[in-house]
């Protein structure tokens, strides 16, 4: 009987870690403007947000009776703003720039998994500079922790 009541409770503690699960975005925006001139920035959100109170249903086109939903509603006033360099200064594209953002961001995901987050994936996208015209652009990176 006592054995009966240790293997129950270990396969619901293993099966509270298996299922029990949060996860947490950091994103990467460094800027890719010429001259420096851009801003670069780690973001991470510090507030927790529900789906569900920004969702709306629509039926044949129509939207529910529910509130609208304000820009106000969906913005966070939680959240951390870890400077970084950008990839270009005045001479051009800086590779002491990049490697000091690589530093920075080497560093949160060290301190993420020290604080028992895994990284689960990475998303990465870039809107380049499109020609004379055009003079800006981003690099974005997500990374996706996922803890236990």
């Amino acid at each position: 009987m006592k054995s009966k009541l240790i293997l129950t409770g270990l396969l619901w503690g293993v099966a509270s870690v298996i299922f029990a699960q949060e996860f947490k975005v950091v994103t990467v925006v460094e800027s890719i403007v010429p001259g420096g001139v851009g801003r670069s920035r780690m973001i991470e959100q510090k507030q927790e947000m529900n789906y569900h109170d920004l969702t709306t249903e629509r039926t044949n086109g129509r939207k529910s009776d529910q509130d609208e939903i304000k820009r106000s509603d969906i913005k966070i006033d939680n959240f951390s703003e870890t400077k970084l360099l950008n990839f270009y200064s005045i001479a051009g594209i800086n590779f002491q720039n990049i490697a000091s953002n690589d530093a920075v961001i080497s560093s949160k995901i060290n301190e993420m998994v020290k604080d028992g987050y895994d990284l689960a994936f990475v998303s990465s996208a870039v809107e380049s500079d499109a020609g004379k015209s055009d003079g800006v652009g981003i690099f974005i990176t997500r990374l996706y922790f996922k803890k236990k």
